[in-house]
């Protein structure tokens, strides 16, 4: 009796071992993958953020005209400038104009030269000639309608191309004051062409008073805004050529913490930045403005205004009174900004779980986001194994994905007995097989520039 109990109980254990192993061999072991998870303070060039470099651009009926030199490999993010006040009779003398084939053309020819060169661009249009700061030239606005229409038709190609449009179009250097078009009455429904026009792209105005004009919401309301992402004023932000020029901005904020409240939620999946400006300001010292510029998502500056305030920043530095990243420690007060300019993803843990024997491999990384504002649009996806040799050896396309804190990717690849390297290509589109748009990771040793991808681990694969 006891040696047939005894056998029966050890016939259960080997089921069940036999179960475990079966278990264990569909699911496979985890990896905790041996790469750098710090943080490197390396200055890294992903799409639309940054300090950009302004671009004037003269578009009349003949085409657009504008500095090629100006596009470089120094240079992610561009503001193009478009004077557009040929088409305006306050300007030309005769009358208010289409836009010509010509000129659309110009700006198509422009858009796509920064596309083929991996740039980005935020956009604004202006009737004040040559941007020298006049008011008073903008033509009917039955007529600024249609250059909307006109303008988004050419945008609508390039929404991996064009990071934001500011609405613009009203007063001296397109910055919506100043002119006796700068009210309501013509800048909310400029602001409606281009979110209906332009579906895809985010669309600025000058001020968040012009925000709560657009969704008609009373000053003593505005703390109970809450815009869904269904609604067209989900897509609708602020461009700030004032920033921290004074308490109000230079005129921005009517009160400075009640619309920063509002703006840390909207800006939250909209891009954010401008120029700074006033060289005396208290707001731009790094003790100061580093909490607010958290708080409000910023996304990018102009590197060429105010050079002041940039050369400032430039001769002080991150120190122990700013906070507690210590790799910044003795960097300048520039190059933290620099580095925090728009989303930084850090990878924080790469995880594979497979078996050896199995075509089927499970990937789990944890990121951070150590920037100031967040990667605001979809990206595509592709894992890319390599081979001893470097080569592509199979290529997983994971379609479009929102990059988050935690990723999860299952892939079966089919490879040959070898050990292969993975890498994680984010990219906003491809041209002749070139992907654009790719996101690095801010992690020293990761990046491949070859493949345009992260490196996020490796494993052994033994063929059946």
């Amino acid at each position: 009796m006891k040696v047939r109990l005894t056998a029966i109980i050890l016939s259960i254990f080997i089921i069940a071992a036999i179960f475990a192993a079966c278990g264990k061999t569909d699911a496979g072991e985890k990896h905790v993958q041996d790469l750098n998870y710090e943080e490197s303070t390396e200055e890294i060039s992903n799409p639309d953020q940054g300090f950009y470099r302004p671009i004037y651009v003269k578009i009349n009926e003949n085409g657009a005209t504008y500095n090629k030199g100006a596009i470089n490999s120094q240079t992610q993010l561009y503001h193009l400038r478009c004077d557009i006040s040929a088409f305006s009779a306050a300007v030309n003398n005769v009358a208010d104009k289409p836009l010509t084939d010509n000129a659309l053309e110009g700006l198509d020819a422009l858009l796509f030269c920064l596309k083929e060169n991996d740039k980005n661009a935020i956009v604004r249009f202006a009737y004040d000639p040559g941007y020298n700061g006049s008011a008073d030239k903008e033509p009917a606005l039955e007529v600024m309608l249609l250059h909307v229409e006109s303008i988004c038709s050419v945008l609508n190609r390039y929404v991996n191309t064009v990071t934001a449009i500011e609405t613009g179009l009203i007063g001296p250097w397109g910055e919506m004051h100043t002119s006796a078009a700068a009210n309501s009455a013509h800048i909310t429904p400029l602001v409606n062409a281009f979110l209906t026009v332009a579906s895809e792209i985010p669309v600025l105005v000058r001020t968040p008073e012009m925000i709560y004009n657009y969704i008609n919401v009373s000053d003593d309301k505005v703390e109970e805004i809450s815009i869904s992402p269904d609604e067209k004023a989900y897509r609708l932000g602020v461009y700030n050529d004032g920033y921290l020029g004074s308490e109000s901005d230079l005129g921005t904020y009517r009160n400075r913490e009640r619309d920063i409240n509002f703006l840390s939620a909207q800006n939250a999946h909209l891009p954010f930045g401008g120029e700074v400006t006033v060289p005396d300001s208290p707001l731009h010292n790094i003790e100061k403005c580093l909490p607010e510029m958290n708080k409000i998502h910023l996304s990018y500056l102009n590197t060429e205004w105010d050079n002041r305030v940039i050369d400032k920043w430039k001769n002080s530095y991150y120190t122990e009174s700013c906070g507690l990243e210590k790799q910044y420690y003795g960097k300048t007060a520039f190059t933290y900004i620099q580095n925090r300019l728009g989303y930084r993803f850090v990878l924080k843990n790469s995880v594979f779980t497979y078996s050896s024997s199995s075509e089927k491999l499970n990937v789990r990384l944890t990121l951070q986001n150590a920037g100031f504002g967040n990667l605001n649009r979809n990206k595509r996806a592709k894992l890319i194994f390599t081979d001893s040799t470097g080569a592509a050896a199979f290529i997983a396309d994971l379609g479009e994905i929102a990059v988050k804190d935690e990723l999860e990717f299952n892939v079966e690849h089919g490879l040959e007995s070898g050990k292969y390297d993975v890498y994680l290509r984010i990219y906003g589109e491809e041209l002749q097989s070139t992907p654009l748009y790719c996101v690095k990771f801010a992690n020293d040793g990761l990046w491949n520039d070859d493949l345009k991808a992260n490196k996020i681990g490796s494993f052994e694969h033994i063929s059946a």
